[in-house]
């Protein structure tokens, strides 16, 4: 029961949470209470943001996962990153946007070896528009993937992220599902598949990191249309 209801910190996410938690405490020392409190509910809120809570993975050959939690924004075909050179040809890209109030661990869409990391800076637009997966500082992973063909997946700081952490290392090997790092308050993590994979999802569409399946290597299925309920 309680898996389900105290979710585990981020180590990232400590030194924000200690740094707020002793200013409150000075603030309260000195007598300036308000601000203390204010910092009180600064720091519940910091814990809440690093949280890390624990996923279940779905697995089988094929199966790609979202990195992360947030909103599909887009699910269109637009060549991959330069910086991994994967060649012009259009692949099939997944956009999540995340909020200040989404997970911010990112997990492996899909289990392989990381064949490339290529960091670009760039600049903090907001993370929900198209041109943030080229302009925004941006780091991305090139995949050689289980299923053959390599993916992508790429960490872009938003308009408040100034921060991308990436626990990685080139020919490291990684499972679908396992976290690989994070980006902090605000971003956007773009997935670019081969084109013949079917995406499961569609812009608009609230999607978990780690358990929600995006899109299947095996599976031909036509585009998937939505409906607002």
């Amino acid at each position: 029961m309680w898996r389900s209801v105290l979710a585990p910190i981020h180590p990232a996410g400590w030194p924000f949470i200690l740094a707020a938690a002793v200013l409150a405490l000075i603030l309260f020392w000195v007598g300036w209470a308000p601000l203390g409190w204010l910092l009180v509910v600064g720091t519940l809120w910091i814990t809440y943001f690093f949280r890390d809570p624990w996923r279940v993975t779905p697995t089988r050959p094929g199966l790609v996962v979202s990195p992360a939690d947030g909103m599909v924004v887009t699910t269109d075909q637009v060549p991959p990153p330069k910086e991994l050179q994967m060649g012009e040809a259009p692949m099939t890209r997944i956009g999540i946007f995340l909020n200040v109030f989404d997970v911010h661990v990112n997990r492996a869409p899909l289990g392989g070896r990381v064949r490339k990391l290529a960091y670009t800076k760039g600049k903090f637009v907001n993370a929900s528009l198209d041109k943030a997966s080229e302009d925004n500082e941006r780091m991305a992973i090139r995949i050689a993937s289980q299923e053959g063909p390599d993916v992508a997946v790429v960490q872009i700081a938003g308009l408040v992220a100034r921060r991308i952490v990436t626990k990685l290392t080139e020919g490291q090997e990684v499972a679908t599902g396992e976290r690989f790092g994070l980006i902090r308050f605000g971003s956007r993590t773009d997935v670019y598949l081969p084109p013949e994979w079917s995406p499961l999802v569609i812009p608009g569409q609230r999607v978990i990191g780690g358990e929600t399946v995006i899109a299947d290597a095996v599976s031909r299925e036509p585009a998937r249309q939505g409906r607002t309920h």
